[in-house]
């Protein structure tokens, strides 16, 4: 649901920040890294630094950097004429290959080498080579001429008048696989909604679940062709995104994200190119976060460096551990690592100290949405290395516009509280009440908590290899209280500022304030409740919350000569009794891995049933645009095995006579998965059978095919 933004309390990294903390929308902000363009040398590096958001809270004072291996060509262009083969050359599209590896990176591609999924979807007939350098040098232009204006469609026909014709093979390729899986030419710009088609020409589809990843996956799908239905339970579209309009006296009202509220990694979050095409300026959480004791006093800055250094070292110290342990390291728990280091130094310590450490445990819990003692050693951070670099961000006016406009036009039945998924060869029934909704396939996009509770019944029951994924994963609890005051009494320079408490077990109370003032239209404040203080909560009767929040800030306030006024509205979550989701967001739970959340998006019932949200994409979990990804992922996914059923079918009923036959072949292959000069190949996608069919169509001179 949340990520925590880089916070730093008492180092700020840009000493003179500019008065305007709005991104311009119109920009990816990625920086031209090209120093040497007129380079010869084919071996590059790329270096940039890499701050773990998941793993601390705060913003680290040295960043981690690594170096990235990169070959790419730097001389100049030459005319087409007198190229040699493709097979022999590298391609040279521009003079910032660079600049469009980092961009493709952002995205979640690696600058010179394929992903697995492009590799599953055979982009390439042979990974390695001249080819495959080629190939991504073509991918990247393409991510980067897309990101240059967001709110076209960039057609195929961008690219060929000055990419040669012996690489229009490779252009295909890779238009056509980011087109389809939704790398570009995604969101609600115009220009994309017009080529949704009035009329839906492919088989049925019933989506579950109306919350990022079933709207992102409906969407898509729509534009594919395909008759879209979405079922969902609450009487609204948003899922665990809900922005709700505060108001009181005085014409004062504002827009608070009780849900996912942060968006993270804007270099290539595609919520953030969601926000470009409806023209919405992103907010940068700013890097200031004071934090104060018990007794509202600010904490000593020297203190808080001293002791924020000793709990990122522990961090580390528990990094090796794992490495030390092995295998060992996955059946033992994080906190029960970094409790045994703790226990070292716990009586040299003072108290103000050691609640300030209990802070560092509590945003860890807030990052995890879940207790530390639960939280696997071994994997708990096994995302890191896929982090989309760039700022954490607030939309002004909350995320429920990015919902309202991913909802549009997207035909939603609310109330529809599904509680039984039948699925076999044939297709899949959908029960929602007393009323049965027949597709062709069907996409659940419930949250893992739903799954783990068993609200929904699966005939016949999904495998065991799925069940025990559910099962392994862990679904934590992330709560707020928001506060709508009639003025603002808190400082304007600042979006955060926290709270340390004097009992560990409640150290993730109120521990961090979220200010919205500059961004929700009025005075509103957010108080965030993690780890084991989020369980209590659902129980905490909500005057009693707000008498406890409003405790914590005239402590802080009123020593400063400033009057905490009563909150004209308060709102408490309790989205662990919420019966759509039971929880916030996922975490690797000890005995789990990365490898559950790929076993949890794996499709059932040969290609009928499928699986999308954060707690599907072993990348992204836990985060709003994980969510969002997973449902384009998955609609690439129902499109490649429609498309294989067609295929049969067609074959199978087509005339003997070999003209009807080659009209039939023709008409399959009009969108075929790959092409490359003569050959054309349509598969199954994601099929873990290695037996599972694939068709291949050669064209020979005098247009024969077999």
């Amino acid at each position: 649901m949340d990520l925590p933004p880089q916070f730093s309390s008492t180092l700020n990294p840009n000493p003179h920040p500019s008065p305007n903390v709005f991104l311009d929308p119109t920009s990816d902000s990625i920086p031209n890294l090209i120093q040497n363009p007129n380079s010869t040398t084919l071996s590059h590096y790329l270096s940039f630094s890499v701050p773990k958001k998941r793993r601390r809270g705060r913003s680290q004072r040295n960043p981690a950097s690594f170096r990235l291996p990169l070959t790419l060509p730097t001389d100049s262009p030459s005319s087409s004429s007198s190229r040699a083969p493709a097979s022999d050359e590298i391609i040279v599209i521009n003079k910032e290959p660079k600049t469009e590896a980092l961009i493709a990176l952002s995205a979640g591609f690696p600058a010179d080498s394929l992903t697995e999924e492009e590799i599953d979807a055979a982009v390439l007939p042979v990974i390695g080579g001249i080819e495959q350098v080629n190939y991504t040098l073509i991918r990247n232009h393409i991510i980067a001429k897309w990101r240059e204006n967001v709110s076209n469609w960039v057609s195929k026909k961008t690219f060929l008048d000055y990419i040669p014709q012996h690489y229009h093979a490779l252009l295909d390729s890779a238009y056509n696989y980011l087109v389809s899986h939704g790398y570009i030419n995604f969101g609600v710009a115009s220009t994309i909604k017009e080529k949704i088609p009035s009329e839906s020409s492919k088989p049925s589809v019933i989506v579950v679940g109306a919350g990022l990843a079933g709207l992102a996956a409906a969407r898509q799908l729509m534009r594919f062709g395909f008759k879209v239905t979405v079922l969902e339970g609450r009487k609204r579209a948003g899922g665990r995104v809900y922005t709700k309009k505060m108001e009181g006296g005085n014409r004062l009202c504002a827009a608070a994200d009780l849900g996912g509220s942060v968006l993270t990694g804007t270099l290539g979050n595609p919520l953030g190119i969601v926000g470009r095409q409806l023209g919405e300026l992103l907010h940068k959480v700013r890097d200031k976060c004071p934090l104060y004791c018990v007794d509202g006093r600010p904490v000593d800055p020297d203190t808080d460096v001293k002791v924020e250094s000793a709990f990122n070292r522990m961090l580390d110290k528990a990094s090796r551990l794992r490495q030390l342990m092995g295998e060992v390291s996955v059946d033992v728990s994080l906190g029960a690592a970094l409790e045994t280091f703790q226990q070292v130094f716990k009586d040299s310590v003072s108290d103000e100290e050691l609640s300030l450490f209990n802070w560092h445990l509590a945003n860890l819990e807030y990052a995890n949405a879940g207790l530390l003692s639960n939280l696997s050693l071994a994997f708990w951070d096994q995302d890191d290395p896929y982090d989309m670099g760039g700022d954490h961000c607030f939309l002004p006016g909350g995320n429920g516009k990015l919902v309202q406009a991913l909802a549009e036009n997207v035909p939603i039945l609310y109330e529809k509280t599904v509680h039984t998924i039948r699925y076999s060869g044939d297709g899949v029934q959908v029960i929602a009440g007393n009323q049965v909704f027949e597709g062709d396939m069907a996409l659940c996009t419930v949250p893992l908590g739903v799954l783990k509770k068993g609200s929904i019944k699966f005939i016949p029951e999904l495998p065991q290899r799925k069940l025990d994924g559910i099962k392994r994963l862990g679904f934590g609890l992330l709560n707020k209280v928001a506060m709508l005051f009639p003025h603002v009494f808190w400082e304007m320079d600042l979006d955060t500022f926290g709270h340390l408490s004097d009992d560990p077990s409640r150290r993730g109370e109120f521990f961090l304030f979220y200010s919205y003032a500059t961004v929700a239209g009025g005075p509103l404040l957010i108080a965030l409740v993690a780890g084991e203080a989020a369980h209590k909560f659902e129980s905490m009767p909500p005057t009693d919350a707000v008498t406890r929040v409003l405790q914590i800030l005239k402590g802080i306030y009123e020593p400063k000569g400033i009057n905490v006024p009563e909150p004209i509205q308060t709102v408490c979550t309790r989205w662990g009794s919420d019966p759509f989701c039971f929880g916030s967001y996922s975490n690797v739970a000890v005995g789990a891995s990365g490898d559950d959340y790929d076993i949890l998006a794996e499709s059932v019932g040969d290609g009928r049933l499928f699986f999308a949200g954060e707690a599907t994409t072993r990348r992204y979990p836990a985060t709003m645009h994980g969510a969002f990804l997973s449902g384009l992922r998955e609609a690439a996914n129902m499109a490649h095995h429609a498309n294989i059923r067609t295929l049969k079918v067609k074959v199978d009923k087509a005339p003997s006579n070999a003209h009807s036959c080659a009209s039939v072949l023709a008409d399959l292959f009009r969108e075929p998965d790959i092409e490359f000069g003569s050959f054309s190949i349509i598969f199954a996608h994601k099929n873990t059978d290695p037996k599972s069919p694939a068709i291949l169509r050669v064209t020979f001179a005098a247009s024969v095919t077999f």
